[in-house]
């Protein structure tokens, strides 16, 4: 009996990569997008469970709120606590990713629904977490070190030494090289960046019709 669609597709990279521009394109092409690492944001912030476990872990003056009641998450301070105690970053994984994982399951559900022939899961620690065991494929989005450096500082996301520090904690380029099903490899501009995109995504597009069964 052949399965239904969607064809689930992993697609991470180190940062600076460019994952995040690549799930974009492929989205523009009609896949639907689960974007982790933007649902676990999300849920620090309106899941009670996530918020409560956050708050034991790191302190109450993690949390703050504005005269309308929006909450707030000190994530400079989380994230120099994780990147100084390993322990308290795999506590934060086992908090959260649960979580993203119920919400994933609720995407590749609509997606089903609504007849999606490829839904794309980007995550920045896709293997780290285990996500890669709920995908039919993982795409890994390579580029230059220097390169990712300079794209991260251009964002605001820290100093050249920051952002360095931060790679550094992350699995090395050529681990997530060797598991990889497709490598794209983020050398050029954005516009070659989205002709590459397109490329992959007919060789996924055919990938899903050979598992599903038809067109």
């Amino acid at each position: 009996m052949m399965r239904t669609y969607p064809f689930l597709v992993g697609v991470t990279g180190g940062l600076g990569s460019g994952k995040s521009l690549v799930c974009r394109f492929l989205a523009d092409m009609g896949c639907a997008l689960f974007e982790s690492d933007r649902v676990a944001k999300e849920l620090q912030l309106v899941d009670p469970q996530v918020i409560a476990g956050i708050t034991k872990l790191f302190g109450e003056d993690v949390y703050s709120f504005d005269a309308s009641g929006g909450v707030r998450l000190d994530r400079k301070k989380i994230a120099l606590t994780v990147f100084s105690i390993p322990d308290k970053l795999r506590e934060l994984n086992q908090l959260v990713h649960p979580r993203v994982f119920d919400e994933y399951c609720k995407a590749v559900e609509e997606a089903k629904r609504r007849g999606i022939k490829i839904l794309v899961k980007e995550a920045a620690i896709l293997f780290e977490s285990g996500g890669h065991k709920g995908v039919d494929a993982v795409v890994v989005v390579v580029a230059d070190m220097q390169e990712r450096i300079r794209r991260a500082v251009a964002k605001g996301m820290g100093s050249p030494d920051e952002i360095k520090q931060r790679i550094l904690t992350q699995w090395p380029e050529e681990e997530l090289v060797s598991r990889a099903d497709y490598l794209l490899f983020n050398t050029g501009s954005p516009d070659e960046l989205r002709a590459g995109t397109k490329r992959l995504f007919i060789r996924l597009l055919r990938a899903a019709e050979e598992a599903c069964g038809h067109p």
